[in-house]
């Protein structure tokens, strides 16, 4: 045993000293590289903390849900909050969680996942062969590998260049998809000034399916709902609260999400 712990426990004649002592130096351990103690282990000890998150996504939203939300511009901001102590604990999303985690040392991700939700497009609820017609362009790109592909690219970080199909289309026309544009890696402007991410490429595969093109607008995370329910969107897609039955139908799922809380270690 180091000499060090010797010569705390050698002041049993001291109990009070010796306890300060020793709370001490496991507290010089926990910061001796200038990083504050978590104390956030579970998924239990995270509400009314102050909890990080990326600017402008659905984690921000669950965030100002569960405790004091703090939102930053970029993961690498984030990440750096955290481990100065400016955030107790941090709300991502497990793709981008993951990528963080892998390039910031002294962080990690909970075990236990906070929430976890299917991705699905919202339609009007009076337009039910929109609803039918996107339902059957999903169920044939999942049948063919297009969602498949799709997913990979942007869940596994694989090699893919979406091809348009050639069947036959159903609607003519255009169709407006409304997405935030800066919830990567689902919906964000690429560097050509281009809307893109899972969602957008998704959707636009559904568009090329049904031969309609396909136009993308910027609608806030909060209001996607609300710009299909007004009109001023076809569909939406992005984060889709609980209770939106109660104004618009939504899609089969095309994608499968998480949202994780990642902590110092």
């Amino acid at each position: 045993m180091p000499a060090r712990f010797f010569a705390v426990f050698n002041i049993t004649k001291r109990p009070l000293l010796a306890f300060f002592a020793i709370a001490l130096m496991v507290f010089s351990i926990a910061c001796r590289d200038g990083r504050p103690p978590n104390d956030v282990h579970s998924v239990a000890d995270v509400p009314e903390r102050i909890i990080g998150a990326l600017a402008g996504t659905p984690s921000a939203r669950l965030a100002d849900e569960l405790g004091t939300a703090r939102e930053y511009g970029s993961g690498d901001e984030l990440m750096f909050g955290l481990l100065s102590g400016y955030v107790e604990c941090a709300v991502i999303e497990s793709i981008v969680a993951g990528e963080l985690v892998l390039r910031t040392q002294g962080v990690k991700v909970l075990s236990d996942t906070l929430v976890e939700y299917e991705l699905r497009f919202a339609v009007p609820r009076e337009n039910a062969e929109l609803l039918d017609v996107v339902n059957s362009a999903l169920l044939a790109l999942e049948a063919n590998g297009i969602l498949r592909s799709i997913r990979d690219k942007y869940f596994s970080g694989r090699s893919y260049e979406y091809v348009p199909q050639t069947e036959t289309g159903q609607l003519g026309g255009m169709l407006t998809l409304a997405v935030s544009s800066d919830s990567p890696p689902y919906s964000f402007i690429d560097s050509d000034g281009e809307y893109t991410g899972l969602d957008v490429e998704i959707a636009r595969a559904v568009c090329d399916y049904l031969r309609v093109e396909l136009r993308v607008v910027e609608e806030d995370v909060r209001e996607l709902v609300t710009a299909v329910w007004f009109g001023r969107a076809d569909f939406a897609a992005g984060w889709l609260p609980a209770d939106i039955d109660e104004h618009v139908k939504v899609t089969e799922a095309y994608a499968n999400t998480a949202y994780v809380i990642v902590v110092r270690r």
